[in-house]
């Protein structure tokens, strides 16, 4: 069905398909005309004295007519094999030979009952040699010639069958059926010649334009030597990429002619020590690179080659085919070392440290040594990059980067593992001294002063290392180990070196249970506030409240702040929480006296925060405590992350009537330049500097009489931090400063008690 055009199964183009075979009609039109011409003559010299003279001319216009639209038709069809065809293409060929074998119907139909029996058979013989030219001439279209053998075997067997002659009509039958067959035959055998031609035509135009591009392509060439390994048949583009003239090379031994100064030394490098050797032994190879030297620069070429036989199979040499690839070379060897060392310090990055360190410990195990894992975090580091910008940063980590390089040995290889974190590994860590004095190196050198970008910078450096196999026997282990060393060294104020102890795993232990408590407390109702007051340094009464953050575990029992604050914060805990603490202390502090304020502390994590604001207008609208109410207490330490953000957020809090609190004052970095850009309600004087004071150091006096001094030309309060004596109260009292908070006056208490002291008049005695 698919060869005669009734159906076009999945398998194949059979659109294409169908063009190729209908372009040969255009090819046979000319035959089929003639051959019907001459046919029509036949039948008209048959006839011409017993059919009318006007019926036979009608009939020999009926079949021109029908010859030449099918001719029309078949040369819109000649371009079918470089297109595709479509259905009415198809349906309007076919209805061309329905037509045309209709008209030849007409003779047998109409013409046969006026002549004699013998002119009958002879309208039949004709009849025959149509039917048998249309198989021939038609093969490509097997339903074309199926139509017309169909149409006109049709009429002549009814024909023949209607004068009598039932033998004929069975000679005709069996005619037919084998044309049928034929024409089925013949048409499949021709569309796989097709195919098969095609296939050809479309592999010679591939291997062509292969060839082609081979032979003008710039990076490719041919090769060719002779059983004495000297080059003859020299490509132009052989000659160019050697760059000498055909001439000079021809002849040469080809390895001398690659190897650059090595041929006359006999250093060959190992690659071309190779080829010589495959050559040598008449082995193929493939895609082979070798480094070569082409007048006096190292190039990398990639060489193919097959050795020659000669008819008798006698070796006749090699010939090859060879590609300049040191472009390739070049950009693969960027990328390995992209690969293994930091873009920013040149040092070895993480995956090449822990395979240093995986060499180390094998090396330990082997020789039964040491080795040591030291890593290394930068002390405040943070902040430069905070205050400063990441371009001072980077250059930042790439001095430190060149004095850690400096102090390195052949002994130890540095890294830098990622942001501010690098590591040390330590091949023979035998002598715990080395150690020793590598971390305290470390430490020494790196607190020295930068100079960045006109920008004289300090910052630190906190080791924690880890030794193995003492401390563990895999990589993963040993960089654990070292972590929890570091992490201690942090916790004690970083610019120290711990080495790892077992009980370090303990305390990561606790850590992590007191995380897990933590992100329970809230839910489990655990936290509760404490309030501190505040009082007026003359008249000694209450103005304010402190909200201080107390947790009482049901796991880990009263947990302290300094403990459990910082965690919140590095666990980002500290936002849901700071919360909390916000709408409590607004709803507590409503049920207080008009003119008693409540100070929150609020940390740099919780005020950056998108949805800090939101919060605080909730908590304010949803106690109906009024804004001017309530202080916020922040540190400096939050401009060191972003200090445009935090200047907008205290903004916001200021314009909704909320005061703001600069507490711990003086113990940051550029203070000075926060409260010129801020209004600050409130000054907070740190307790180091009140006991300073107190114990007369002029250090101390100074610095408070100068914030004092600052805060009254501002227009800013200021509060003396852990007053705890008698002293301590008359000294900062003769200095300005206008509120006490302290021991002195009150400690951290419930909120019940701190109702109970409204009213009383002597607040000493109260508490």
């Amino acid at each position: 069905m698919a060869v005669l055009g009734l159906s076009s199964p999945d398998d194949a183009d059979w659109t294409r398909l169908r063009g190729l075979q209908y372009s040969n009609l255009s090819r046979v039109t000319f035959a089929r005309i003639l051959a019907q011409a001459i046919a029509g003559i036949g039948v008209c010299w048959l006839y011409a004295g017993t059919v009318h003279f006007a019926l036979i001319v009608a009939w020999m216009g009926l079949l021109i007519g029908t010859l030449y639209h099918g001719g029309m038709i078949d040369k819109t069809l000649s371009d079918a094999d470089r297109r595709r065809m479509s259905r009415d293409e198809v349906d309007r060929q076919s209805r061309t030979s329905v037509a045309n074998a209709l008209a030849w119907v007409v003779p047998m139909a109409v013409f046969a009952p006026f002549g004699d029996p013998g002119t009958h058979l002879e309208l039949w013989a004709i009849t025959a040699m149509l039917l048998t030219a249309s198989a021939v001439l038609l093969p490509a279209v097997p339903l074309a010639n199926l139509l017309f053998a169909g149409i006109a075997g049709g009429g002549a067997i009814v024909s023949l069958m209607w004068a009598g002659k039932f033998e004929m009509a069975i000679v005709t039958v069996v005619w037919l059926a084998v044309i049928v067959v034929g024409s089925i035959e013949n048409a499949r055998s021709f569309l796989i010649a097709r195919i098969a031609e095609a296939g050809m035509a479309e592999k010679n135009e591939v291997v062509s334009l292969l060839l082609r591009e081979f032979e003008e392509g710039e990076a490719d060439w041919l090769w060719q030597i002779d059983t004495s390994r000297r080059v003859r048949s020299v490509s132009p583009r052989f000659a160019f990429a050697l760059g000498k003239s055909a001439e000079e090379i021809d002849g040469k031994p080809f390895i001398q002619l690659i190897a650059g100064p090595a041929w006359e030394t006999g250093q060959f490098p190992s690659s071309l020590h190779d080829l010589a050797e495959r050559l040598k032994r008449r082995e193929s190879f493939s895609n082979l690179i070798v480094r070569v030297h082409i007048n006096g620069a190292q190039r990398w070429w990639e060489l193919s080659g097959t050795p020659k036989f000669d008819d008798k199979g006698g070796f006749d040499g090699f010939r090859g085919v060879g590609s300049d690839v040191t472009a390739q070379r070049e950009s693969s060897e960027k990328i390995a070392h992209m690969a293994r060392f930091d873009t920013l310090t040149s040092l070895p990055n993480r995956m090449m440290v822990t395979e240093a360190l995986g060499e180390a410990l094998r090396y330990a195990a082997q020789w039964r040594t040491r080795c040591a894992f030291m890593m290394i975090d930068l002390d405040r580091f943070k902040a430069v990059n905070d205050t400063l910008g990441h371009l001072v940063g980077d250059q930042l980590l790439a001095r430190v980067s060149e004095r850690l390089k400096s102090i390195m040995t052949d002994n130890e290889l540095c890294g830098r593992l990622g942001g501010d974190e690098f590591a040390i590994v330590i091949r023979d860590a035998s002598d715990p001294r080395r150690l020793e004095k590598v971390a305290a190196t470390v430490i020494q050198l790196l607190s020295q002063p930068y100079e960045v970008d006109h920008h004289t910078l300090y910052i630190g450096a906190s080791v924690g290392s880890a030794i193995g196999p003492r401390d563990g026997n895999t990589v993963e282990t040993l960089m654990r180990n070292a972590d929890l060393a570091l992490y201690r060294s942090k916790e004690e104020g970083g610019g120290q070196h711990f080495s790892y102890e077992p009980s370090l795993h303990a305390h990561a232990e606790e850590r992590r249970k007191l995380e897990f408590s933590l992100r329970r407390a809230l839910e489990k109702n655990e936290f509760v506030l404490a309030y501190q007051p505040v009082v007026d340094a003359n008249q000694e009464t209450i103005v304010s409240f402190e909200a201080l953050l107390r947790w009482n575990s049901e796991d880990h029992g009263f947990v302290s702040p300094a403990k459990f604050i910082p965690l919140a914060e590095d666990t980002r805990l500290i936002v849901p929480i700071g919360e909390w603490v916000l709408r409590e202390a607004c709803h507590e502090a409503a049920r207080w006296p008009v003119g008693v304020k409540v100070a929150v502390n609020v940390s740099g994590e919780q005020l950056l925060d998108s949805s800090f604001i939101p919060t605080l207008v909730t908590a304010l609208s949803s106690s109906g405590l009024s804004a001017q109410r309530l202080e916020i207490e922040v540190t400096e330490s939050i401009f060191l992350r972003d200090s445009n953000l935090a200047r907008q957020a205290l903004e916001q809090i200021m314009a909704l009537g909320c005061g703001i609190a600069l507490d711990d004052f003086g113990t940051g970095y550029s203070s000075l330049a926060y409260i010129r850009n801020l209004r600050f309600s409130t000054i907070k004087v740190d307790r180091s500097f009140v006991q300073g004071a107190a114990a007369g150091n002029p250090e101390s006096l100074a610095i408070i009489r100068a914030v004092v001094a600052m805060a009254d030309s501002l227009e800013m309060s200021t509060t003396a931090e852990g007053v705890e004596t008698e002293r301590e109260l008359e000294i900062v009292r003769s200095l300005g400063c206008r509120k006490i908070q302290g021991y002195y006056f009150g400690r951290p208490m419930p909120a019940l008690e701190a109702r109970q002291l409204f009213g009383k008049t002597d607040l000493r005695q109260a508490v």
